[in-house]
């Protein structure tokens, strides 16, 4: 079984903008999913199907711990999960309570010596957890457990959090007290599941800035996921979502005494110190999140459609014979788009689901056939049109470059680019792959008229902040990478600081 104890290497440095390769998408870092159910034999297969629907959220690795009767076993290795996991293993991890995990790394480099499930051991046995978001103050963390000689077992935040938890078992805590005074440590966004021997835990931040929900079976197994498209395929009832700074524990025994007494198990709530607020990132809704979702009470599907009803509404005045969408991100707040125009909708551009992710070409020439590898444009479909473009974002820009050098050379006579986001200029410290201002063109370029030469397109539209958060219904998401305001603060804000433990 693959080890979880190897040393990562420090990630590459990133290069410059005008160097940047021009095929690398913008990446969430991970899902997770977790499940106590006591009377499930084949839990590896329920995981699988939950981690299948996750899969969106990180295409690195995967990977999963289950325990049966308190005893652990673990699968994880780099890859896909239909890659990852066969019947054979699948049929192997039998148990009760099991936690697991689809990365991309963001932290941490991309090797199975990151990959999760973190596993620690721990006084009271094995503890396994994993993680979906990033944090900001991993230094300070780093430098404090590192002085207590709790380091060497891979370098990404996941790993500190699980030592912090385990530190604080071995002063005495209990295992409420130690991921309790281990959260209220941690800065940033994560929704975390742990679990242990007969034990099933979920987390999420001060902020809510990851999406996080919990989930019940026909036969009352409890379930927690990154989005409501896992509980779905499980065959999970929505039950809700995980508060900000809330902590749900839910022991195997208890939970089903519960369940059989009063019909509903037993969960034990509480919550982190300090100020909470729901601060959901913006960008799950606009690209990250499956449509199918339910995200903070509000459907996915039918936030990017009304997207694209607005980016009509503010571009009325354009003249256009068709809408297409960039696949598959765009497509339906390109539907959305054409129902408030009225101009039809035809897909104009087909892709290709089994590249897998995007790749860096070593020579200019395959740097540029990467887009012809996903993309195809439909010539007969574009040929002599004027056509309305629909993506989500533009982040790096070379990408959509390319897109539209491709689309005038096969006959389309107009591109209009309308994008569902407003301008990304600012770097993500919460778990998206964006972390450098030099990468994105918003912030490299002065104006939308620049940005639009620099495409080539014959009109380009964005649509902006207030438009996002009027569409989104909900007060305070974080707009961090469009607005530059961080409601978690940055890792600048903590470089200093020290996690405050009483031992």
């Amino acid at each position: 079984m693959p080890s979880s104890d190897s040393i990562s290497q420090p990630r590459q440095a990133t290069p410059e903008f005008t160097d940047m390769v021009p095929y690398k998408s913008i990446n969430e870092e991970c899902g997770v999913f977790g499940i106590l159910d006591r009377s499930s034999a084949g839990l590896g297969h329920t995981l699988y199907f939950g981690l299948y629907a996750l899969q969106h959220r990180g295409q690195e690795s995967c990977g999963m711990a289950v325990f049966d009767n308190h005893q652990l076993r673990l699968h994880k290795e780099m890859g896909l999960v239909n890659q990852v996991f066969n019947e054979h293993v699948l049929d192997s991890l039998t148990g009760q309570v099991g936690i697991g995990h689809t990365r991309y790394s963001t932290t941490g480099a991309s090797n199975l010596g990151n990959a999760q499930p973190v596993v620690v051991r721990t006084p009271f046995g094995a503890l396994t957890l994993a993680h979906n978001g990033n944090l900001i103050n991993t230094d300070s963390l780093r430098e404090f457990l590192e002085s207590k000689g709790y380091l060497g077992h891979g370098n990404s935040d996941s790993h500190l959090m699980a030592l912090y938890i385990n530190y604080l078992l071995n002063q005495g805590r209990s295992l409420k007290d130690a991921v309790k005074e281990a959260m209220d440590a941690c800065e940033g966004a994560f929704s975390v599941v742990i679990a242990t021997g007969d034990t099933l835990i979920a987390a999420r931040d001060r902020h809510g800035l990851r999406p996080f929900c919990m989930g019940k079976t026909k036969n009352g197994a409890l379930v927690f996921a990154s989005e409501t498209c896992a509980l779905d395929i499980v065959g999970a009832t929505y039950e809700r979502d995980i508060m900000p700074g809330e902590i749900l524990i839910a022991e195997l025994d208890d939970y089903y005494t519960g369940l059989h007494l009063e019909g509903q198990g037993r969960i034990e709530s509480f919550f982190m110190e300090g100020p909470k607020k729901e601060n959901l990132c913006v960008f799950e809704l606009v690209y990250f999140a499956r449509p199918d979702s339910i995200i903070h009470g509000h459907s996915v599907y039918n936030y990017r459609m009304n997207l694209g009803r607005r980016l009509a509404q503010i571009s009325a005045d354009t003249e256009a014979d068709i809408v297409i969408p960039v696949p598959d991100s765009g497509n339906v707040a390109a539907v959305g788009y054409s129902r408030e125009s009225g101009i039809p909708y035809v897909e104009g551009l087909i892709k290709n689901r089994y590249v897998g992710r995007t790749f860096i070409s070593p020579t200019h020439e395959l740097r540029e056939k990467g887009i012809q590898l996903k993309l195809n444009p439909l010539k007969d479909v574009l040929q002599g049109k004027r056509a309305i473009v629909v993506d989500d974002s533009i982040v790096r820009g070379n990408t959509s470059r390319n897109l539209v050098k491709m689309l005038k050379d096969c006959g389309v006579k107009e591109v209009h680019f309308r994008i569902s986001s407003a301008k990304v200029t600012h770097p993500c410290f919460y778990g998206i792959d964006m972390s450098n201002k030099k990468e994105l063109i918003a912030n490299q370029m002065e104006d939308t008229e620049a940005i639009r030469k620099y495409l080539g397109v014959d009109s380009l539209v964005y649509l902006s902040v207030e438009d996002m958060v009027s569409v989104a219904g909900y007060d305070a998401p974080c707009t961090a990478c469009f607005s530059g305001q961080y409601p978690a603060g940055t890792p600048d804000d903590f470089a200093a600081t020290v996690p405050g433990v009483s031992v």
